[in-house]
């Protein structure tokens, strides 16, 4: 049985990397349980997310799992040694506001998915903004055979693929492998296993060598304006584009190109 989230070393749960300069990665690390996102481990990646939202050292985040599987969704045993609907609502509202945490981090994040993603580790990966994964990866939103339906994956879910592909996912349970993952776009890249930590490397060094002035700016844009209607979305992509103007790094770019040379990022 997984340990209780009190008996939970909360410090071991998330492990922080920064070696590689500009991208950290932030590695699941409840091997035993497939990463099952406990209370704990939930609370230790939001600890994580937080203190890196204002750290300029910080350009991009790699999101990636120790064991055999990148994240088996929820913790059943846990839910089922705590029942009430308080304890549901809490833990539903825990898991919902670390979703949007990373949605709303000013930095892109990638997931590296090397093994399976399924139910509220599903719905990690979509609320991921870009994933690499393992041709070795398979995923699934698979509530609906233990009569509990995916809802809450389903948000993000919904937001990264096409209706019908959603649907199937969420009315069937079934996996998917890697490449129908990427076909329907819940993950960007499929690799061969050995490849896949070079892969996810060289596409987290390649953005972090953007301005992240620009990185914060884009990201934030991308996701308001997909809620907003058409005219909204281009009236509120003008402005964000003109005050994108405005600032350092813009100037900075833009010279540089003119002028034939690298630029050089502040981050202003």
């Amino acid at each position: 049985m997984s340990a209780s989230p009190a008996l939970e070393p909360a410090e071991a749960l998330v492990l922080r990397d920064d070696s590689a300069a500009g991208v950290t990665t932030l590695t699941l690390n409840r091997p035993q349980a497939r990463n099952a996102l406990s209370v704990g481990l939930m609370a230790a990646l939001q600890d994580q997310v937080d203190a890196i939202r204002d750290d300029r050292a910080v350009k991009v985040v790699v999101l990636a799992a120790n064991g055999p599987g990148f994240c088996a969704g929820h913790d059943l045993k846990e839910i089922r040694a705590n029942p009430g609907r308080r304890h549901y609502e809490a833990l539903f509202a825990q898991c919902s506001q670390l979703m949007v945490t990373v949605t709303r981090l000013p930095k892109p994040v990638i997931a590296k998915v090397h093994g399976i993603a399924t139910a509220a580790g599903c719905q990690l990966v979509a609320t991921c903004d870009l994933a690499v994964a393992s041709s070795a990866a398979r995923f699934a939103t698979p509530g609906v055979n233990i009569g509990l339906f995916c809802s809450t994956p389903m948000v993000a879910l919904s937001r990264n693929v096409g209706r019908k592909p959603a649907m199937e996912m969420l009315l069937t349970g079934d996996m998917v492998d890697a490449d129908t993952a990427k076909a329907i776009g819940l993950v960007n890249r499929v690799v061969a296993p050995e490849a896949l930590d070079d892969e996810t490397a060289a596409l987290a060094a390649q953005i972090a060598g953007k301005s992240p002035m620009t990185l914060a700016t884009g990201k934030e844009a991308f996701y308001r304006q997909l809620e907003l209607g058409l005219d909204d979305a281009y009236a509120y992509a003008s402005q964000v584009m003109a005050e994108n103007m405005t600032r350092r790094d813009a100037e900075e770019g833009i010279d540089a190109f003119i002028q034939k040379r690298p630029p050089e990022w502040r981050g202003e």
